[in-house]
């Protein structure tokens, strides 16, 4: 069966250019791809054919001898003709080296095309900004394109050129006997490019550091390291490929009066010793204001009082969380000689039946005796 002429299957002109090669070959594989038509056979016989046209007219010297002789000038089962025959046998494992390695052929397959970086910014807010949402605004530091060489690398009024080391492909072949090994090129380092006058600005880099202002959404219920992603705000990409991300971190400020503990609010709620021994009702601060809470007499240190629906409703949450109200009796300093008296008279009292009015405290001392008893 005839071999189909290779610039008809990739469809352009026989005097296209490296670009339009490439191009043409991206657009075929993108659209003949086995993994996009596993059921397909057809598909994957003219994905072959655009692959093996493309690794002849990518690579400059085999597509000459295309040009000259047609497919016996470039058929490894010819031979002779500039050493085509034993390069197809070192091709194969070119590609098999490229595919594991990750590096692509050096007929130009390379994509020198990146992906910037994505970036992190933490981001310092208060616990109300975190329960209600906000919206503030960040500077951050950015590598932006060269002005002066509109992202070329090259001085103004000059263009970089092909790399005379790899011919532009971004890589050198190195060939031992059967075995051909591709390594990138020392000169370019694997952009196909080389700059001879680097512009005096961005000093060969293309890119330039800057800051700029963003505005972050802060949604209402974010916790303790979340993130917010601002789609591409991150690094530029590298010979036009697409910008990296910005990740916004989330930390939360200590508060005076609350901990925070997923979507519950926590407290501690000083109350008097009398309070504690007789009841009564206090003020409670919450996000929303002031509650009132009731304290039942005989109250302990270490209750804790649960105000429901008094916490913070989380991003993902359905309903808000609770505000727990940890109790701590607070013992009374720098007392008067009055209340010194009182409270002495007090104790005396409580000592004729201390098992009645203190029962954890006798529990206590009869654990103790037994200890030292036994």
């Amino acid at each position: 069966m005839a071999k189909r002429d290779y610039y008809e299957t990739l469809g352009i002109n026989r005097d296209a250019s490296e670009d339009e090669i490439k191009k043409a070959y991206r657009k075929l594989a993108m659209k003949f791809h086995p993994d996009r038509n596993p059921d397909n056979p057809k598909a994957e016989e003219q994905f072959k054919e655009a692959k093996a046209a493309y690794e002849i007219l990518s690579d400059a010297k085999k597509r000459a001898a295309y040009d000259q002789f047609g497919h016996a000038g470039v058929d490894p089962q010819a031979g002779g003709m500039g050493g085509a025959g034993m390069g197809g046998f070192g091709d194969a494992f070119s590609d098999i080296f490229g595919d594991i390695f990750g590096g692509g052929r050096g007929g130009g397959g390379r994509s020198n095309v990146y992906r910037g970086a994505d970036l992190r910014y933490n981001l310092e807010i208060s616990l109300e900004d975190a329960a209600r949402g906000s919206e503030t605004r960040i500077r951050i530091p950015t590598m932006e394109e060269c002005e002066s060489c509109k992202g070329s690398g090259a001085k103004k009024g000059t263009e970089p050129k092909t790399c005379p080391t790899c011919g532009g492909h971004g890589q050198v072949r190195m060939q031992q006997g059967f075995f051909s090994i591709q390594q990138t090129c020392p000169k370019c380092h694997g952009t196909g490019r080389f700059i001879a006058e680097p512009c005096t600005t961005c000093h060969g880099a293309g890119r330039v550091k800057q800051h700029k202002t963003l505005s972050v959404k802060i949604p209402s219920g974010i916790d303790e390291g979340d993130r917010i992603r601002l789609s591409g705000e991150g690094e530029h990409g590298v010979n036009g490929g697409p910008p990296g991300d910005l990740y916004v971190q989330i930390h939360l400020k200590p508060h005076a009066v609350f901990q925070r503990d997923h979507d519950d609010l926590h407290c501690e709620m000083p109350v008097s010793f009398a309070a504690a021994a007789l009841g009564g009702e206090i003020e409670i601060p919450t996000l929303d204001g002031v509650a009132r809470l009731k304290i039942p007499p005989e109250t302990q240190t270490g209750k804790v009082f649960r105000l429901r629906g008094k916490g913070i409703k989380g991003v993902r949450s359905i309903g808000h969380g609770d505000l727990l109200c940890h109790v701590v009796v607070e013992t009374p300093i720098r007392l008067t000689d009055r209340q010194k008296e009182l409270l002495l008279e007090f104790e005396a009292i409580n000592e004729q039946d201390t098992g009645k009015h203190n029962p954890r405290a006798k529990s206590w001392m009869d654990k103790v005796k037994d200890f030292f008893s036994g």
